[in-house]
C-alpha cells in the first residue's frame, strides 16, 4: 500500500497497469473508497498507468476534522498528481469525484488532458439538503440512512443481489466525520461558471436509474462544455461502473481511443 503524506492529510493511493503507460486517474464517490473501480479495471485497454486514491475522510486515507472545502479536495489530488509526476492525464471522476475533476481541470490544465464526468454535476443538491444530511449523520451515524442511499446508488435489480451487502458495508464503514466533511464540500460547490470556461475533451456518463444525479442533471453539466459527449447506461444507478462494468469499460475505452490517449 502507498501513502502520500502532505502534512495536513495522508492519502492512500494505488497504481496498477503499465508504470510507463498513459496516466488515467480515478476519483470515487461520496461514501466509497478506491475499490469502487475494481469491477472495470480488468476490462480497460492495455497500456494505461491506472492511478486510484482515497479522498480525505474515506478508505485508508486520513480523516482530518470536518468540514472540508472543495478547494481542499481539489488541492489533495493536485498534490498527489505532482507527487507522482502525472501530466496530461485522463481524469475520471464519479459524483463528488466528478466535481473534483471539474475543479482540477480549471486549475491545472497541465495535469488534466481530458476528463470523464460520471454521475455528477456542476452543482449537486442544495445547501439545505446537505445541511440536513450532515446533521443526521453527526447525530446518528451513517447506518440509519444506508438503505435510502442504496436506493439512490443502485437499480432495483441490483438491490436484489447478495452483492448489495458489500457496497452497503463499504458505505457504513466510512468515518462519520469524513462523510460529513465531504458532504459539506459538495454543499458549498457551484461550478456552473467555471465549468463553462473549460475547453477540453469531456465525456459525461449517467445511469438511467440514478437517484442522486439523474441523467438530465449530468447532461445539463455536459452542455456547459463545448464539444462534450454524453452516454447513458441502462439498468444502472449512481454507480454504473459497479452495475454495468462491461458497458462502462467499453464507453471509457472508446473515449480513450477517440482522444488519442492510448
Amino acid at each position: 500500500m502507498n501513502i502520500a503524506d502532505f502534512g495536513d492529510v495522508k492519502l492512500h493511493y494505488r497504481i496498477d497497469g503499465d508504470p510507463n503507460g498513459a496516466p488515467i486517474v480515478f476519483a470515487n464517490s461520496l461514501g466509497t473508497d478506491l475499490r469502487l473501480w475494481d469491477p472495470i479495471l480488468p476490462l480497460l485497454p492495455a497500456g494505461l498507468r491506472i492511478i486510484r486514491y482515497d479522498k480525505r475522510g474515506h478508505g485508508l486515507s486520513s480523516a482530518p476534522d470536518a468540514p472540508y472545502s472543495m478547494g481542499a479536495l481539489i488541492g489533495d489530488v493536485e498534490r498527489l498528481c505532482d507527487h507522482l509526476e502525472v501530466r496530461d492525464c485522463m481524469f475520471v471522476g464519479l459524483s463528488i469525484g466528478g466535481m473534483i475533476a471539474q475543479g482540477l481541470a480549471v486549475k491545472r490544465m497541465d495535469i488534466v488532458r481530458a476528463m470523464v464526468l460520471s454521475n455528477t454535476a456542476a452543482k449537486i443538491g442544495t445547501k439545505e439538503m446537505w445541511g440536513d444530511r450532515i446533521a443526521a449523520v453527526n447525530a446518528g451515524g451513517i447506518e440509519p440512512m444506508a438503505d435510502a442511499v442504496m436506493e439512490r446508488w443502485f437499480s432495483k435489480g441490483f438491490r436484489a443481489t447478495p452483492e448489495l451487502d458489500l457496497w452497503r458495508n463499504m458505505l457504513t464503514r466510512q468515518p462519520v466525520h469524513g462523510y460529513a466533511g465531504c458532504s459539506a464540500a459538495i454543499a458549498g460547490t457551484d461550478f456552473f461558471t467555471t465549468t463553462a470556461s473549460l475547453r477540453l475533451p469531456a465525456l459525461g456518463i449517467a445511469g438511467d436509474a440514478d437517484g442522486s444525479t439523474p441523467p438530465d442533471l449530468v447532461r445539463e453539466t455536459m452542455d456547459l462544455i463545448p464539444g462534450s459527449k454524453f452516454q447513458l447506461i441502462r439498468k444502472a444507478g449512481h454507480l454504473p461502473c459497479v452495475e454495468q462494468p462491461q458497458e462502462y469499460a467499453r464507453i471509457l475505452g472508446d473515449f480513450l481511443r477517440e482522444t488519442g490517449h492510448i
